[in-house]
């Protein structure tokens, strides 16, 4: 699931052009509707020609109104970034192409609309080459321009196209096990409540699931989920969401807190960022300015402290330490927004580098910016995570490796990952205690989603066949297409912790039962009625399968009150229980027994005999020594 977000100057037409790829048109509030002009975020979605599904944000591009648009750009896979063909570049387009670039939006397809109100071949040859020019070294460097008037649909499909070919080439949005959406819309919905919308960031959501609201540490519980106005029972990484939230009201949240699992994040009012000034800002950056910083959804007042230096000039990078005014939620590699205060002016932006600063840094402390520098690049425990991510799941050994990590730092980084549930030992469920080298170890995002699909997998074969206690692990095993070992890690841990449940050959969910309807039941009680009659001789397998149907049957046999000893030769449960054991004790009283004794002993013929007693050598119960047969010792 990705999101595009729109861009550019206001009046070029991104919200004429929204509807006319999706059908809905953005602009909700009735202000934007009288002025033909975004104020706030407006959404929708499409289906794009490969069959994706993706959300659309789109900002407004009015200077007075770019801190709404700020709140909405954070979460996109790429921009969709509309310059009108009859007036071209202008002052937008520059700062929301600025914007695109410090929050390193990577790559988008480039509208060029209203084509139709241009009658010069030549004007547009020129507007075209001006755009190229001004997108040249940008994230949009070599986006593809496309010709559009949405008004006369001119060049829609070619959009699509290009977006497609755009989106392909993105990777999915990691699920660390860390699910976060900074809330960008707070309505209620008459009957159920407090809604929230975002994108949804590093982790899944789950009908049932608590969460927290940040940084009020409020307590609520996931009502239910949607994405693209379709119910969902599990949001995941990148999607456009809303969240039916219930324990709280709609006065208790805003835009810009998070809403998150318990004890996943904290909050700050303190960031060491690296920063870039615009090369066309105003004017330097001094130490101790008021800023304005927007971090996911969220705008609040910060003042920024300069490290190493005593100003930034336009184009310039350095360290700053951000003071803010109210506290945060943000993460390490988190992109992030400075603004002027007034007059309003984008600054810069760049990188979080440490969310949780231990207290106030003296301005040139080389040993901080040493620090910083090495921060920058990467902590042990974030290689660590890097390459853990990219394994899927591995032996502790195999991660280590491939982080390139010298193993005294990598064993402290282990420690760090496992005491803050990143990292998890499939094999050993312990949490304490150095784990050995060849333990099988995964990210809590990989585990999540391998215990949910096992969990799925068993769940879905309940549906299909609601006559069989449970699924076979072997074709358990085979439709998740893992590795043997960590398949049976996987089922150990699992069962241990309740989520599922073994008998035998067969995975089930705890409490599952079988059900027979009416019809089924007197057919069941028939035949364990013939059974019963019949003595030492039953029913076939084959006479079984008439009397009650295949399915059933299995179904018997699944719940053990029938055991099948050979293709053809089947028995009671009560029967093969007297018979096994009656053989055991005549072994024990004559060392030995023959199938024609066994034979006579039962008053049956040797076709029973003889499959019973294959079944018990099979079984590991009894040992066969040409004519003879002995218990297995």
């Amino acid at each position: 699931m990705k999101v595009i977000g729109t861009a550019g100057h206001v009046d070029h037409g991104k919200s004429t052009l929204v509807e006319a790829l999706t059908g809905t048109h953005p602009d909700r509030l009735k202000e934007e509707r009288e002025r033909e002009m975004t104020i706030d975020l407006g959404f929708a979605w499409l289906t794009l020609p490969n069959g994706e599904e993706v959300g659309i944000v789109d900002v407004p591009g009015h200077r007075d109104f770019i801190e709404n648009m700020l709140a909405g750009v954070g979460g996109i896979d790429a921009a969709l970034f509309v310059i009108a063909a009859d007036e071209g570049v202008m002052p937008q387009t520059r700062e929301h192409l600025a914007i695109l670039d410090i929050l390193q939006v990577q790559g988008g397809v480039v509208a060029l609309t209203k084509i139709d109100l241009v009658d010069d071949p030549d004007w547009l040859s020129l507007v075209e080459e001006d755009v190229r020019q001004v997108l040249k070294g940008t994230v949009l460097g070599g986006a593809p321009i496309v010709h559009v008037s949405a008004r006369k649909r001119i060049g829609l499909e070619q959009i699509l196209n290009e977006l497609s070919t755009c989106l392909a080439e993105k990777p999915a949005r990691l699920d660390i096990g860390r699910p976060r959406l900074p809330v960008d819309r707070v309505f209620t919905i008459a009957g159920f409540g407090t809604v929230v919308t975002g994108t949804l960031n590093d982790g899944s959501l789950r009908v049932g699931d608590e969460v927290e609201i940040l940084p009020r540490k409020l307590k609520g519980r996931v009502r239910g989920l949607q994405t693209h106005k379709k119910k969902e029972e599990i949001a995941i990484p990148g999607s456009r969401t809303a969240i039916n939230i219930t324990g709280v009201t709609v006065e208790q949240i805003q835009r810009g807190d998070v809403v998150a699992h318990p004890r996943d994040y904290g909050t700050t009012t303190r960031l060491d960022v690296r920063f870039r000034l615009l090369p066309d800002a105003n004017q330097p950056v001094r130490h101790n300015n008021q800023v304005k910083l927007f971090i996911g959804a969220t705008e609040v007042i910060a003042r920024l402290r300069l490290l190493g230096a005593e100003e930034l000039l336009p184009g310039e990078q350095g360290w700053l330490q951000l003071e803010l005014t109210a506290p945060v939620v943000a993460v390490r590699g988190d992109r992030y927004i400075l603004r002027k205060p007034s007059p309003g002016e984008t600054l810069g932006g760049g990188m979080v580098v440490d969310p949780q600063p231990k207290g106030r840094h003296r301005r040139y402390s080389q040993e901080t910016l040493v620090r910083l520098e090495a921060l920058a690049q990467g902590t042990p425990e974030d290689i660590l995570m890097q390459a853990l991510l990219a394994l899927g799941a591995a032996t502790l050994k195999d991660v280590i490796a491939r982080s390139n990590l010298d193993y005294a730092q990598a064993e402290l980084a282990v420690e760090e990952l496992r005491s803050s549930g990143q990292l998890i030992s499939v094999e050993n469920s312990s949490e304490t205690g150095v784990l050995p080298r060849e333990t099988l170890v995964t990210s809590h995002g990989y585990w999540e989603q391998l215990s949910r699909k096992l969990i799925q997998e068993v769940n879905s074969y309940h549906q299909t066949n609601p006559l069989r206690r449970g699924m076979p692990r072997e074709e358990l095993k085979s439709r998740l297409k893992i590795s043997p070992r960590l398949f049976t890690a996987s089922m150990t841990r699992l069962v241990a912790e309740n989520l599922l449940q073994e008998t035998g050959p067969l995975v089930f969910l705890p409490g599952y039962t079988l059900h027979f309807s009416p019809e089924q039941e007197r057919s069941v009680a028939s035949l364990m009625a013939r059974f019963e009659a019949s003595g030492y001789s039953p029913p076939s397998v084959k006479e079984s399968q008439a009397e009650v149907g295949d399915e059933v049957y299995a179904a018997l046999v699944d719940l053990g009150k029938l055991v099948q000893v050979s293709p053809e030769v089947v028995f009671s449960r009560k029967l093969y229980d007297h018979m096994v054991q009656e053989i055991q004790h005549m072994l024990g009283t004559q060392g030995t027994i023959t199938a024609a004794q066994v034979r006579d002993h039962f008053n049956t013929s040797r076709r029973y005999v003889l499959a019973l007693l294959e079944h018990l050598d099979t079984i590991g119960l009894t040992v066969r020594d040409g004519d003879i047969r002995r218990l297995k010792i």
